[in-house]
């Protein structure tokens, strides 16, 4: 039972990551490459809180979050004075830097050595009660973004996706509100991060890469950009397509790049379908 409930875990980190990222693509219509990188800043805080200082990773997620929330704001006075495909290609650079940064601060994060011994959160030691928890915080995220997609402040989000310029005549602020979208997905993605760092107890670099926003972002596109329930289903089939390949009998030197493989297809056929309606 213990490897259903490490799959249905993992469901729910990648539930959290595609909703957070949903919640800033769907509302701009901007695409993001940097996503891994704020679920990497959680996970890193988080742990180097817990293992140097001794806090709580219950605090660590409110630390993570506003921490992983700064440096968003920070960066989207860069990022979002660019346009589509521009945003993109800036996002991918942000990504880059904070995976630099996570393996070549050696003094601080131990570099491609990664951090060991992160201890798992207070009560939660077996998988059972820490699926339960992961899953509590899905839903809760899930619940918010729910509601948010019922406020006024949502349908001003979807007028920027629809026409900028006209949303600024009617004296929108919309520099403004891409800024704090930005920050609370950043912020909301951080929160995988804690939930990770402390349910594998191990963390480096490698998990944190570009491929991973790539990963994130495939979740979003496949889901559907702004359908709430599509991320969701999205990210079960995601995360369990792997596991069923295992069961087909291809080596495991083929097993990685079959995957690969029919991602892309996936993608592919979602792009065209989606073109098409």
């Amino acid at each position: 039972m213990d490897y259903i409930y490490h799959l249905i875990t993992f469901i729910t980190f990648y539930t959290i990551l595609a909703t957070s990222l949903n919640l800033f693509s769907g509302y701009t219509g901007l695409l993001s490459l940097a996503h891994a990188g704020f679920y990497g800043i959680g996970a890193y805080t988080s742990a180097l809180l817990s293992t140097h200082y001794g806090v709580s990773p219950y605090i660590n997620i409110f630390i993570a979050m506003l921490f992983s929330g700064f440096i968003a704001f920070v960066i989207s006075f860069i990022a979002l004075r660019t346009y589509e495909d521009y945003f993109v290609v800036v996002t991918l650079g942000i990504q880059i830097i904070i995976f630099s940064l996570m393996n070549n601060l050696t003094d601080l994060t131990n570099g491609p050595l990664g951090i060991v011994g992160i201890e798992s959160f207070p009560l939660l030691e077996s998988s059972f009660s820490f699926m339960l928890f992961s899953i509590f915080i899905a839903l809760v995220i899930y619940g918010l973004f729910y509601n948010f997609s019922k406020s006024h402040y949502a349908l001003s989000l979807k007028g920027i996706k629809e026409d900028e310029v006209y949303m600024q005549s009617l004296g929108k602020n919309v520099k403004r509100l891409k800024i704090e979208i930005f920050v609370i997905s950043a912020t909301l993605a951080s929160v995988a991060g804690v939930l990770y760092s402390h349910y594998i107890s191990y963390i480096d670099p490698t998990s944190f890469t570009v491929d991973e926003s790539i990963f994130i972002l495939a979740i979003v596109i496949i889901g559907g950009i702004g359908n709430l329930r599509g991320v969701f289903l999205a990210s079960v089939f995601m995360v369990l397509l792997p596991e069923l390949l295992r069961f087909v009998g291809l080596p495991d030197s083929m097993g990685a790049n079959v995957r690969q493989i029919i991602y892309g297809l996936i993608l592919i056929g979602v792009i065209f379908w989606q073109g098409k309606k």
